[in-house]
Order: structure tokens, then sequence, then C-alpha cells
């Protein structure tokens, strides 16, 4: 936020003299009065943080960790999702990087798990302690347990997946679903798609992680499900998407901006009633190097923003 500072009491001569003018039009038009204290404000945008899932840049954070997130923070990102082999960390080592995030001006808001950290009882368990010291408030499954097939496996699995719910919460912490292309996909010939069966078989707490790619490339209207699923997408992957190979330098591997993503509409969705709390670039790979592509995306993402 930024200071407050007092305002003077003192009226310029302009600004008498602009005063007493409205003033005086006020008088002989009574209607202006009333209509300029009956219309509503021009409502005002919140901001919301951009971040990065750090799968985008996995080569660079491999060979250096530290090196990556003082480069991400450089960039202009303000939140990192760190990916499922954070959770081979010891204890110290990740206080260790809550001390760096914490020096660069990065929040973690989310990591990016296996199954087993909503599902199994030891997992979890590192896994709790692993996001309250990078002050995370989400522990997202990035795939599901290996092997499920068919709706009543699925309904299993969302079983599982609220009771983590239930888990978690006394940790200040919350799980959620990341999805893929095939979880669009009907689990069974003529039943529902394995994210319905997710998204209805799961409490509202449980956080439906959108991955806007992946969607488009199953054919989804990602607009239409925000709005059919209020308060429940926390967190948006700005992944873009176009028909074509990777070969063409198309499908994941086009940058942010330049794939036939309705961002504009989905971003208003997700903010209006989406319930989004913060963002995260992701890609898959590009015609630039991982650094620069993440620079490139920020840069368009800022210009879209300011031209909101």
């Amino acid at each position: 936020m930024p200071p407050i500072t007092p305002t003077s009491t003192a009226l310029s001569r302009r600004s008498f003299f602009s005063l007493s003018g409205a003033a005086s039009v006020a008088l002989f038009n009574p209607r202006s009065v009333h209509a300029a204290s009956s219309a509503p404000p021009e409502p005002k945008r919140r901001k919301i943080p951009i971040g990065i899932e750090l799968y985008a840049v996995r080569g660079e954070l491999t060979r250096d960790l530290p090196g990556t997130l003082r480069q991400v923070a450089k960039i202009g990102y303000e939140v990192v999702e760190f990916y499922s082999p954070y959770v081979s960390w010891t204890f110290p080592h990740a206080k260790e990087v809550r001390t760096l995030l914490d020096d660069l001006g990065l929040r973690c808001y989310s990591t990016h798990n296996g199954a087993a950290s909503l599902i199994d009882a030891g997992t979890m368990a590192k896994a709790i302690e692993l996001n309250q010291i990078l002050g995370a408030r989400h522990v997202i499954a990035a795939s599901p347990p290996r092997g499920v097939r068919g709706t009543d496996a699925w309904k299993r699995v969302a079983e599982q997946f609220s009771a983590a719910t239930e888990q978690l919460k006394p940790h200040g912490l919350s799980p959620g679903f990341h999805n893929h292309a095939s979880e669009w996909k009907p689990a069974d010939e003529g039943g529902p798609p394995i994210m319905d069966i997710l998204a209805t078989n799961t409490p509202p707490e449980f956080v439906l992680q959108l991955d806007v790619g992946t969607a488009l490339e199953a054919g989804v209207d990602t607009v239409a499900w925000i709005k059919d699923h209020p308060g429940r997408i926390k967190s948006v992957h700005l992944k873009d998407w176009t028909p074509g190979t990777k070969e063409e330098g198309k499908a994941y591997r086009v940058l942010f901006g330049e794939g036939v993503a309705p961002w504009k509409e989905l971003l208003a969705a997700a903010e209006s009633v989406g319930g989004v709390e913060y963002y995260l670039m992701e890609q898959e790979g590009s015609r630039y190097s991982e650094f620069e592509t993440a620079e490139r995306c920020l840069a368009t993402w800022k210009k879209m923003r300011a031209q909101a």
C-alpha cells in the first residue's frame, strides 16, 4: 500500500473557481446533484499476483535452483510454484529455500505433487511440513494415482481427495487437482468427463487448478468451466495453445498470447466468478531459451493487463 500523504486544506485560485462553477450548475440543475451522487464509482480491478510454474524453467532449476529463483524474480515474477521433486527435499533445505524466497520478495502459494501427497499418510505428512515451511496455501495433485480406470475408480479418487481436504484443513492448507487434456475425456464410454467427476465429488474447498492450454487442446470451453465452478479456480496456469504440431512451433510451443486462448473473457471470469488468487505462467518449451521465454511471456502479460 502506498504511503498516505496529508492533503492541503488550502484551495488554489483555479481550484476555487472550478468548484464555484460546479456549484452554480448544481443550483440551476438539481438533477445533476442527484445524478452525481447516485452514479456508482468506477470499479477498481484488484491486483492479482503473477507467478511462474517452475516447470517452465525446469532445465535451469535443475542446474541452479538459487540462481533460477533470482532470475525469475529479476524478470518480474512475484510467485513461484515448485513441482513434484521438491518433496524429496530435507526440511533444513526447504528452510534455506524459504529464506531465499523472502530475500527476493517471492512467494510460494502452491506446489505440484504426485497423488501420494494427498493419499499416502507418510508422503502427506512430509508434504504438509514442507508446504508450511514454504508458506504455501494449496497442495495440488499434478497427476492422479496410477492405473485409475473407469467412473467408479475416479469416484474413489475423489473420495480420497475429499478426505485429504479435511486432513489438510487444520494445517491451513487445501488440496487441489491440476488438469491435463486426458481428464476432460469420459472415464467410461458414455459417462461423464473425469474433471466433472472430480468437481462433483469433492468439497468446495478442493481447488480446481485450471491449466488453460491442455483444456483448449481437449476442446473445453474454459470460460464456461470457470463460471460453472465459482470460487474453486484459485489459480490458473497461463499456458496458451494453438492447433498444429510442436515441430511447426505450434501446439504448446506458442508463447502466452500467441495461441487461441480467449484471455480477455477467461481472465474476467476467473476474477469475477472463479475466485482466482494468483496466476502462474507455464511453458512446456518454445523457440526461445527458458528464461527468454519466461521474460517474453511476462512482457505480453503486462501489456495485456495495461490495456484491460
